[in-house]
């Protein structure tokens, strides 16, 4: 029940702040919570939960995210809290910089990671470091960096998109270096935006279900308050 009363509290606080210009709030289901290719839930589903504040004069965010998760232990749930400073140039170069911290009810997990990233046109770029990967939950723990290139092509179908992502994760830190990608589509029906993607990673299977790597289908509806 840990993770019903976060994500409770980070729906609250939306509706208190709902009339307030710059705070947000999305709800996503989902039935796996993939993160960079590796399922965070033991391919279970997943209710997911955001608070978030913008400053549209600075650029700066900040936010609060939750879902529940399944290692295969007694962690239950996820909790990052984030900020960082985005903008856009002239020439329509968009950036964004910033710091998340990863914590779990299983605090062992906990660490930080710092990123910066590039948008145009269509096209997404984004570089993460971790200087403590997983925190204490991993004998040795210590560096590692994402980098994820992502796109999205609006279709002449309305409110239609194919996505395509590929992302690379390499560190020293006792995990193998592996590849993630995926390719979808997303579709916005009113107030819902409505995913369907493959994942698929280079990692060797067989797997479980637990951190679970290999390909699937991964389904989300997620509606962004206030409406």
């Amino acid at each position: 029940m840990k993770q019903v009363r976060v994500l409770s509290a980070l729906g609250l606080l939306a509706v208190a702040g709902a009339a307030n210009a710059g705070i947000s709030s999305t709800i996503t289901l989902t039935n796996d919570y993939d993160f960079r290719g590796v399922s965070q839930s033991a391919e279970d589903p997943a209710l997911q939960g955001s608070f978030d504040y913008s400053d549209a004069n600075t650029g700066w965010y900040a936010g609060a995210w939750a879902s529940n998760v399944d290692f295969g232990d007694k962690t239950d749930y996820e909790l990052d809290l984030y900020t960082g400073f985005t903008g856009k140039t002239d020439i329509g170069l968009g950036w964004d910089a910033g710091l998340v911290y990863y914590t779990y009810d299983e605090d062992r997990n906990n660490f930080p990671e710092i990123y910066t990233g590039f948008s145009y046109s269509n096209y997404k770029a984004k570089l993460s470091y971790a200087n403590d990967f997983a925190g204490r939950a991993v004998p040795g723990h210590t560096s590692a960096f994402n980098l994820a290139l992502d796109a999205a092509w609006p279709m002449p179908v309305a409110n239609l998109s194919v996505l395509a992502h590929v992302g690379r994760s390499e560190g020293n830190n006792g995990f193998p270096d592996y590849t993630d990608y995926s390719v979808g589509v997303a579709y916005t029906v009113q107030k819902f935006n409505l995913g369907l993607k493959f994942v698929d990673t280079d990692l060797p299977g067989p797997q479980s279900d637990v951190f679970n790597s290999e390909g699937r289908l991964v389904f989300s509806i997620a509606t962004t308050l206030p409406w």
